[in-house]
Formats: C-alpha cells, structure tokens, sequence
C-alpha cells in the first residue's frame, strides 16, 4: 500500500508499505479520505515527530476484523480517533480524556493518509464511530476538527446573546463561528488579513469582520462594540503575540480561549492585576475526546457544518505533498482533503 511519510516539513514522500496485519481485536481500515490539519502543517510541532506518516482525520470503510471483534464488520464506514483513553483512569472520570495516559500513548497505524490502517483495540472500542447513510467520508474527515472545536466551546461556556471574536479565520475558525452561533452568540465577529477567509467568514455567519492587514484589531473591536469588547475571544493562531492581542479584545467579565499552542520558546507577558480586576479568564482547549466527538458527529449531521461548505482543495494521495503546501500557504484554501478510492 501506499503512505505519505514526513521526514522533514519539505521533504513529504509517498512510500510503498506492508499492509498491517491485525490482531484478534483489531481492525482494518481501507482509507476513503483524510484531512489535513492545520496543526501538522506547524513545522516545529510536525518535525518532532519524524519520521511519521501523515494525517489524523480518516475516515473509511472497515475490510476486516479480528476474530473476538462484535461491535463492528466488514463494510462498515467509519470515522477512526487516532488517539483514545482508557475510560477507567482517575483523568477520564473527570472528562479530561487527553490527559489520560492510554490517549497519549495510543495511535492508528501507521497514520491516516496510508491505503489503510490498522485500528487497535483500544481505538477501536473507545472513539470509533459509524457514520451514517447521510454522511459522506469527507464529513467523516470532518469529526476531529469539530470535536477540538466542541470541546473548546464546552469550556469556554458561552452565554446566550455574548458576542464573540474569531481570531484566525482557516478552517478551525470557520467551525469555531459555525458553532458559536450554535451555542448561542449573539453577535460573531471574525478577524483575519486574508480576503478569501474574510469572505468566507459570512458565509459561515460571522456578522461582521476585522481585516487586521488594515486596521488595529483591538482598535477596529472597541469600534464595532462601543467599547464593550468580546464577552469571548477565540484565539486561533499559534503566535504569543495574537494571544496578547486576544486578552486586551476581552471585556469586562470575558473569557479568551488560546485554541492554538504558541511556538517554542515564545513567551506571555501579563499583568495580573488587569485579568483580576477586569475577570477575565484565560482558557486552554487541547484536543478532544470520545464525548466530543460523538457531539461533532450529532451536529454533522444535523447540517449545522458539511464538507461541501467546508473543503476548498481535494488530493489523490500522490500528491500530498502539494496538499500541504496549500494548507501552510494560509490564503485561497479552506479544508484540504487527499481522498483515497
């Protein structure tokens, strides 16, 4: 078979490989579709794991099964987690799945954009889901991203009628609007400097946009609000300094979600005092697990998000190379798929 392997950010090959061979209460998978995130197109956070083979959103039909496998058959279509916990631990009884050490240290193998996978049990059993008739394999592609975003959302806690700020308008930000607007904001506000996503920001339902390549962020918010603020931000891009920007768009009372991990060695500089005196809350949101993406599969399917809205670019899998550097490149794309038939 065929996967794409990562030995450097610029140096993407397509290889010929084994077919894995399960074991008794492992599955395999024929990939029909895989994502790219726009965390792997990081190249600090993608290059330590070198060499990897590629790709974390699959999405495909099961072709075999072991022999103690009950909960799923041939023919089945499938989204894969490529992490799962163990629901037994101390982290999982408190819903924090992806501290959990089996989350951490489970995987699909060899990665998602291969001709197929091998599913482990623990994977298998603990975040694997059927997708339904209505769904296509690019919606299948589609449930990790919205489950990250899920989970954000769920510790963020937006209140009916907040207006929240979008920072960071790729893919993530674009769901990030999607479900704000689900969860009950009242007022969506996106920023970015790229025209394509500023556009597309609407069509997601943002209200209005920030175009940061022309006006102040924090400037241009006060404006738009009346000097009221976010009551949310959402802070998407993997940068300290958007992170310092995402605090002073907060108001009184807000909550500023880092989405997004910052880069090696960056670092924050806050004043105390503001975030006591002012609320504000700062949150993180890394990941997600099994209770997140069975709500991104219920809210897919429902039409809150689809693919055909979503995915710009599609790629044979020959041509992952090009499909990442799309996906780095940042402008004129959205969700970029390789689909494997």
């Amino acid at each position: 078979m065929k996967a794409a392997k990562l030995y450097s950010f610029n140096d993407i090959r397509i290889e010929d490989t084994s077919v894995p061979e399960i074991g008794p209460h492992d599955a395999l998978l024929k990939t029909k579709a895989c994502g790219i995130c726009s965390g792997d197109v990081m190249p600090w956070y993608i290059e330590k794991k070198a060499p990897v083979v590629l790709g974390h959103e699959p999405a495909g039909e099961v072709v075999a099964v072991g022999r103690e496998v009950t909960s799923f058959r041939p023919g089945d279509r499938v989204f894969v987690h490529h992490h799962a916990p163990c629901l037994a631990c101390r982290r999982c009884g408190r819903g924090d799945y992806v501290q959990c050490d089996t989350w951490k240290n489970s995987n699909i193998i060899p990665g998602g954009i291969s001709e197929y996978i091998l599913v482990p049990q623990i994977n298998l059993e603990n975040d694997t889901l059927n997708l339904p008739d209505t769904l296509s394999y690019e919606d299948g592609t589609l449930i990790e991203p919205v489950a990250c975003v899920v989970k954000g959302l769920k510790r963020v806690r937006i209140r009916r009628g907040d207006t929240v700020l979008v920072i960071g308008l790729g893919t993530m930000g674009q769901l990030n609007i999607a479900l704000a607007r689900k969860y009950g904001a009242g007022r969506i506000i996106g920023a970015d400097m790229v025209p394509f996503r500023l556009q597309k920001a609407g069509e997601s339902g943002s209200d209005e946009v920030i175009d940061v390549s022309k006006d102040s962020l924090v400037d241009a918010l006060r404006f738009l609000t009346g000097g009221e603020m976010a009551d949310v931000v959402i802070v998407g891009p993997n940068s300290a300094d958007v992170m310092t920007q995402g605090i002073s768009a907060a108001g009184p009372g807000g909550s500023v979600l880092f989405f997004t991990p910052a880069k090696p060695r960056e670092r924050l500089t806050i004043d105390p005092n503001k975030l006591y005196f002012k609320d504000i809350n700062l949150i993180t949101s890394y990941s997600c697990g099994p209770s997140d993406t069975a709500d991104a599969l219920e809210i897919i399917e429902e039409g809150t998000v689809r693919a055909e809205k979503l995915v710009t670019h599609r790629f044979p899998i020959e041509k992952t190379a090009e499909a990442f550097r799309l996906t780095a490149e940042a402008k004129d794309s959205l969700k970029i798929v390789v689909v494997m038939e």
